[in-house]
């Protein structure tokens, strides 16, 4: 299995970061998810998350579901 790229990484700590810091679990990410009408499952969830191998689509969907309105990608 190939290493995960540094954007890779760097998109998957991000929506990792944000989970965090909002509170939300997998668990409620993917029923937030399913209310959007986007048919996840945890273990899916879980294993984009740890591959960092997922769309930008996802990723907007997650932070949408979730209730982010604006990201920091640097500290500059």
């Amino acid at each position: 299995m190939s290493e995960k790229t540094d954007y890779e990484a760097l998109a998957a700590n991000l929506l990792k970061a944000e989970l965090k810091r909002k509170g939300v679990t997998y668990s409620q990410l993917v029923e937030k998810l399913n209310q959007m009408g986007v048919d996840e499952k945890e273990v899916n969830v879980r294993n984009k998350l740890s591959r960092g191998k997922f769309t930008a689509a996802f990723l907007l969907q997650c932070l949408s579901a979730i209730g982010v309105a604006s990201l920091r990608l640097s500290a500059d």
